[in-house]
């Protein structure tokens, strides 16, 4: 497996699920910045779903159309994903490993700093157990100082300092407000 973050912010996202799990994805997508989310699925997915919901169930149109698709405790599931990945849309299916094209790890988000925690479809519980311990590790504090690191790297390229002192800088400050 390959780790990788997805930009989520302009791609057609479809989400197709029923209860609780979906309403969590639905979460969790939105927490990633997915702007163009097309929701269908049952009542409770559809209250949550708001102005992204779109009825029912996708059309295998609907699905090709995505650039990824995620599936969430619907007995179609396979047939889905299969029509997803023929118009080659990446597919997830919840609990469903051999079904899927990529995992979603369990997610500790600080603003800019997101760590990813995987088992690759092994455990998912062992996962959010791991996310847990590292939640506490990394606190809130965490999203301003990765925005005040950004702002001064970003100050330092402008001035034309070169990547390797770049890297020094950015060592030197965590080192001195004692972040790691």
């Amino acid at each position: 497996m390959l780790p990788i973050m997805l930009d989520l912010s302009q791609a057609p996202v479809v989400l197709y699920g029923r209860g609780g799990g979906a309403v969590r994805r639905l979460a969790l997508l939105r927490e990633a910045g997915a702007a163009d989310l097309r929701v269908y699925g049952d009542a409770g997915v559809q209250a949550a779903a708001g102005a992204s919901w779109r009825g029912k169930r996708p059309s295998d149109r609907e699905l090709a159309a995505a650039r990824a698709v995620f599936l969430v405790d619907v007995p179609e599931a396979a047939e889905m994903a299969a029509a997803a990945r023929a118009a080659g849309v990446l597919v997830n299916v919840e609990d469903q490993a051999a079904l899927c094209d990529f995992y979603t790890p369990s997610v500790v988000r600080r603003g800019d700093l997101v760590i990813a925690i995987s088992t690759t479809g092994k455990s998912p519980g062992l996962a959010r157990r791991i996310r847990e311990k590292i939640e506490i590790l990394f606190g809130p504090e965490w999203a301003e100082r990765v925005a005040r690191l950004a702002a001064a790297r970003d100050g330092w390229r402008r001035d034309g300092v070169g990547m390797a002192d770049v890297a020094r800088r950015s060592d030197e400050l965590m080192r001195n407000e004692g972040w790691l």
